[in-house]
C-alpha cells in the first residue's frame, strides 16, 4: 500500500507499508497492529504515561515459531522521530539518551508505524520537569521454568497475593503474553526503587521457603527446571517490564493482558491474542493506577469542608454529556486579580490562569499559565475561598457557554467559544499555544484569532505540502516568490554596501510551532525554510570568487576553500548573499558535530586535509545586493526571485533549498529527516541588517542556547586531570547571568581542545551574577570570551539551564552577541 499522511489528534503522521506482514503465522499486518494500538490506547496509556519507554522493533516481522526474527532493541529515540514526541534524557555511561514518553495516541501510532511491537517501561515515572520519581507500583514476574506453565504460575500468584494483602498491598494479575504472569500492586510513592526491590526480594524468598518444591528466587537458570522463578529484580530503577496491553513479538500476536483473579482459577488459562483483548471490556488493572487520575493535583490541594469548592472523592473525570463541550471563565480576586479559563475535555475542566483576561483584539496576546485540572462541578462555582486555603479569594462566573473544537494537542488548542447571550464574551475564536514547560505551570500564549462578521474562521493558511515517493518535499518556492520585475529593471538603485556594519545578518526570534502558525495567519500566508544545522555565512561575490564572513564579522574565506577558491557560478555581477555553511553526514543530513571539525582549524595543511574528509555546502536563502543595487528593502518574496536567478547555474556546493507554504508540513518534514528545525518568515519582510526580528521565527525540534563560558570545575573519577564541567552564563541587564553547569556531551578530543583554549583565559575574578556558593567551591574562573552552544530541556524560573548537554564551540559568535533564546510568550 502506498504511503499516506494522516492527522491524529492534530498531529501529522506518515504511514507506510500497511499491508506488510508482521505476524506471518496469523497473517497479521502492520495496518492491523496500528489499528490494535489505536483502539486499545484508552486502556494502555494510563499504564505507560510519564514512563520512559524502551522498544523492541521488528521492521521485517517476527518470523515463525521455527524461524523467529531477532528484534532491534531501542532505548534512545531515533533521530527521525517527530519533534512532538515527548522525551526526557537518562544518563548512561556513554552519555545521555532521550527516551520517548507515550502519553498520547499519536505517539503510540508512530511507534506502531516503525514496528515497535513491544513496549517496556519501568515502575517509576518522570515528573513534569523530567525528574525521576519514586516507583508508584511494585511488580513480580512469575516466570515458569521447563516443565511448568501458567497453571503453576497462577498457584504461585495466589500465594503471593495472600502475603501482599497482609502488608497492605492488593496485587492484580497480568498474563504476560509470553510465558508467565506479572503481579502489579500500587505503591504510594514514598519508597525508593531500592526499597521496592528489597520488599519484592524478601517476599520471593518467603514464598520459596514455604514452597521450595515449586518456587525459586535465585537468578541462576540451572535452578529453574520444574519451578516458577519469582523475578523481583524488575523493581530496580534501571529495569523495565513489558507494558500492560503491549503486543508481544512472538509467533502469535499475543498481548500482556490484565486479568481477573477469577480467570486465574480457570484450568484452561492461556495467553490472549490481540483480537481477544479488543473484545474485552474495562481494565481489570485500573486500580493499580488509582492515584494517577487527572484530578489528583486538584484534590491534593484542597480539603473538603474547609473550602466551598467541590472536592471529588476520586481523581477521575466524568463521562462527557451529549452536545457541545462547555467552558467557563471565572473572575478570581485572589492575591492578584486574574481570570481562569476552563475548557471541558476528557471529563475534566482543563484550566489556565490568564492575568489580563481574553485579548480584546487579534493584535494583542495574553499570557496564560496552565493550572491543575478542575472537576466538572466547577462550571458554575462562585463563592469565597477562605483565607489560608489554596486560591483564597472571591470567585465569580464572568461568562460561560459552549465551544466548537478545531484542534486539541498538548501544545496547541484552537476553539470557538460562545458565551451567554447577555455575557461579555460573545462569540470568539481563541488559540492557546504552549510556549514554555509542560503540564501544570507551563506557559501559554492566548491569541484571539480572526473571524468574519458571523464568527467564522478566516485565514486558514495553505494546503498540505505533498511528499514524493522518497519522502522529500515535493515543493518549490511559493508563486509569490517570483520577482515582480526582472532583476535588471529594479527601481531606485543604491550604491553597494560593503562596510562591516552592512554585512551583519538579520536574525530570527525563537518560537514554537503554534506561535509560528499564528504569525503566518497574521501575515496572510506562510513562508517556511528548513533550518540547517550549520553556521551563518555572508558571501561577498566579486563575479569570480567568494569571500565569506561569519555572523560576528570574522573572515572565513581561508577556512572553507571549496567555497572560496573556485568559480561558484553566481554570475558576472558582484553580489552579497546570505546562507548557511553546512557539513553533511553519511545520510546526507546536516551535522553540527561534523562541522565542528572544520570550524576551529587555522593551519592550511589541516584545513586542506579536513576539507577532503568533511566537505561543506553553502545553502543560500537571501540576497542583500546585486551589482550596485541594494535589494534589502525589497520584500522577501522578490528577493527570493533574484536569488534564484543568481544561482541558476551555480556549482554543486551551492544549494538554494525549496520553500514550504505550510508550517505543519515543514515541521513534520524537518523532523522526519532529522533536521534542526524550520524558520518561518513574513514573505513581505525587508532584510533588516543586524536586527533580531519577529518577522523571522525559528522553530527548533530541540532547544539550544548559546552560552558564554566563565568557569571550570575540575573532573573527578575517570575525568580526573581534565574538565569535569563548564560553568556558563547568558548576558543579562546586570551582567553575565549564571545559567548552570554543562558536564555531558564531551568527547576526549573536545575536552583536550577546551583545556587548550581556556588555559590562557584563567582569571582570579568570578565573571557571573547569581552563581550559588555550591558551584563556586572548587571553580576555576576564566575570562568570559568563549561562546558555546548547548542543548537543554528548559530554563528554571531562576534562569538555570536544565539537563544541559554540550553541542560545540561557536567561534563565529561573540560573547556580546549571546541572548537568551526565549520564545515569544508574554510579549503580547
Amino acid at each position: 500500500m502506498a504511503e499516506q499522511t494522516v492527522r491524529i489528534d492534530g498531529r501529522r503522521l506518515r504511514l507506510s507499508n500497511l499491508d506488510k506482514m508482521l505476524y506471518p503465522e496469523t497473517g497479521t499486518t502492520k495496518g492491523e497492529v496500528i489499528d490494535y494500538y489505536s483502539r486499545i490506547a484508552p486502556r494502555l496509556l494510563p499504564h505507560v504515561r510519564d514512563r520512559p519507554v524502551t522498544r523492541k522493533r521488528w521492521p521485517d516481522g517476527v518470523g515463525t515459531a521455527e524461524d523467529a526474527t531477532e528484534p532491534f532493541f531501542a532505548k534512545a529515540l531515533e533521530p527521525g522521530a517527530p519533534a512532538w514526541v515527548r522525551r526526557f534524557p537518562i544518563d548512561h555511561s556513554s552519555g545521555a539518551k532521550d527516551y520517548p514518553l507515550v502519553d498520547d495516541l499519536p505517539t503510540l501510532v508512530y511507534l506502531a508505524q516503525v514496528a515497535s511491537l513491544e513496549l517496556h517501561v519501568p515502575q517509576w515515572r518522570f515528573s513534569s520537569t523530567g525528574e525521576r520519581q519514586n516507583p508508584d507500583r511494585l511488580v513480580l514476574d512469575l516466570d515458569p521454568g521447563p516443565g511448568v506453565g501458567l497453571a503453576e504460575c497462577a498457584e504461585v500468584a495466589r500465594w503471593a497475593r495472600a502475603i501482599l494483602r497482609d502488608i497492605g498491598l492488593d496485587p492484580l494479575p497480568v498474563t504476560s503474553g509470553s510465558k508467565g504472569i506479572h503481579l502489579y500492586a500500587h505503591l504510594d510513592g514514598r519508597q525508593s526503587s531500592d526499597d521496592a526491590s528489597a520488599v519484592a526480594k524478601e517476599l520471593a524468598r518467603a514464598i520459596e521457603a514455604d514452597h521450595p518444591d515449586l518456587v525459586v528466587s535465585q537468578m541462576s537458570k540451572a535452578a529453574r527446571p520444574g519451578k516458577v522463578f519469582i523475578d523481583w529484580s524488575q523493581n530496580n530503577g534501571s529495569k523495565t517490564t513489558i507494558a500492560p496491553y503491549s503486543l508481544r513479538g512472538r509467533a502469535q500476536p499475543t498481548v500482556a493482558a490484565p486479568r481477573t483473579w477469577d480467570e486465574l482459577d480457570d484450568p484452561g488459562l492461556r495467553h490472549l491474542l490481540f483480537t481477544e483483548v479488543l473484545e474485552r471490556e474495562g481494565d481489570p488493572l485500573a486500580p493499580v493506577e488509582r492515584d494517577t487520575g487527572p484530578l489528583r493535583a486538584y484534590i491534593s490541594k484542597r480539603t473538603a469542608g474547609r473550602t466551598p469548592e467541590p472536592v471529588p472523592d476520586a481523581p477521575h473525570g466524568e463521562p462527557a454529556p451529549e452536545g457541545l463541550p462547555r467552558f467557563v471563565i471565572q473572575e478570581h480576586h485572589a492575591t492578584r486579580l486574574h481570570w481562569d479559563l476552563r475548557l471541558e475535555h476528557d471529563g475534566v475542566l482543563v484550566s489556565w490562569a490568564v492575568p489580563k483576561g481574553v485579548p480584546p483584539t487579534t493584535a494583542k496576546n495574553s499570557l496564560a499559565v496552565m493550572t491543575e485540572d478542575h472537576p466538572m462541578q466547577y462550571l458554575d462555582f462562585a463563592g469565597e475561598i477562605p483565607r489560608g486555603e489554596y486560591g483564597a479569594g472571591i470567585m465569580t462566573v464572568w461568562d460561560t457557554g459552549t465551544y466548537e473544537l478545531e484542534k486539541w494537542r498538548d501544545d496547541e488548542v484552537i476553539a470557538t467559544l460562545e458565551g451567554r447571550a447577555d455575557g461579555p464574551l460573545g462569540r470568539v475564536r481563541l488559540a492557546l499555544i504552549r510556549t514554555e514547560g509542560r503540564g501544570e505551570k507551563s506557559q501559554w500564549l492566548l491569541h484571539r484569532m480572526k473571524t468574519d462578521a458571523e464568527g467564522r474562521p478566516q485565514g486558514e493558511g495553505q494546503p498540505v505540502v505533498p511528499l514524493d515517493h522518497g519522502g522529500h518535499a515535493a515543493v518549490s518556492a511559493p508563486e509569490t516568490a517570483a520577482p515582480a520585475e526582472e532583476p535588471g529593471s529594479l527601481a531606485t538603485p543604491k550604491p553597494p554596501h560593503r562596510s562591516p556594519a552592512d554585512l551583519r545578518p538579520m536574525l530570527a526570534t525563537s518560537a514554537t510551532p503554534g506561535l509560528a502558525r499564528a504569525a503566518a495567519e497574521r501575515w496572510g500566508r506562510a513562508w517556511v525554510e528548513m533550518k540547517w544545522d550549520g553556521i551563518r555565512g555572508l558571501g561577498i561575490w566579486d563575479g569570480e570568487r567568494l569571500r565569506l564572513r561569519s555572523r560576528n564579522g570574522n573572515d572565513l574565506t581561508a577556512t572553507y576553500p571549496e567555497l572560496t577558491t573556485a568559480d561558484l557560478g553566481l554570475g558576472p555581477e558582484p553580489a552579497v548573499v546570505d546562507g548557511e555553511i553546512v557539513a553533511l553526514d553519511a545520510q546526507g543530513r546536516p551535522s553540527f558535530p561534523l562541522l565542528q571539525k572544520r570550524m576551529n582549524l587555522a593551519q592550511p595543511r589541516e584545513i586542506d586535509r579536513e576539507a577532503r574528509r568533511t566537505p561543506v555546502h553553502l545553502y543560500l536563502f537571501d540576497v542583500l545586493t546585486v551589482g550596485d543595487r541594494d535589494v534589502a528593502a525589497l520584500p522577501l518574496a522578490e528577493r527570493r526571485g533574484i536569488l534564484e536567478s543568481l544561482a541558476r547555474d551555480a556549482a554543486a556546493p551551492v544549494v538554494v533549498p525549496p520553500v514550504f507554504d505550510d508550517v505543519d508540513a515543514a515541521v513534520a518534514t524537518s523532523g522526519g529527516f532529522g533536521l534542526e528545525g524550520v524558520v518561518v518568515k513574513d514573505p513581505s519582510s525587508s532584510y533588516r541588517r543586524g536586527e533580531r526580528s519577529e518577522l523571522w521565527l525559528k522553530v527548533k525540534h530541540s532547544r539550544t542556547q548559546e552560552v558564554v563560558i566563565g568557569g571550570i570545575r575540575p573532573g573527578k573519577g575517570n575525568r580526573s586531570g581534565t574538565i569535569g564541567s563548564l560553568l556558563v552564563g547568558v548576558p543579562g541587564p546586570e551582567g553575565l547571568q549564571y545559567a548552570g553547569r554543562v558536564g555531558s556531551g564531551f568527547g576526549e578530543q573536545m575536552l583536550a581542545r577546551l583545556s587548550e583554549l581556556l588555559g590562557p583565559l584563567g582569571s582570579a575574578e568570578n565573571p557571573f551574577v547569581g552563581v550559588p556558593a555550591a558551584d563556586t567551591r572548587d571553580a576555576i574562573w576564566v575570562r568570559p570570551e568563549l561562546v558555546a552552544e548547548v542543548e537543554f530541556a528548559e530554563f528554571t524560573p531562576g534562569g538555570i539551564l536544565r539537563q544541559a548537554r554540550w553541542r560545540g564551540l561557536r567561534p563565529d559568535k561573540n560573547a556580546t552577541d549571546v541572548v537568551r533564546e526565549d520564545s515569544l510568550s508574554g510579549r503580547g
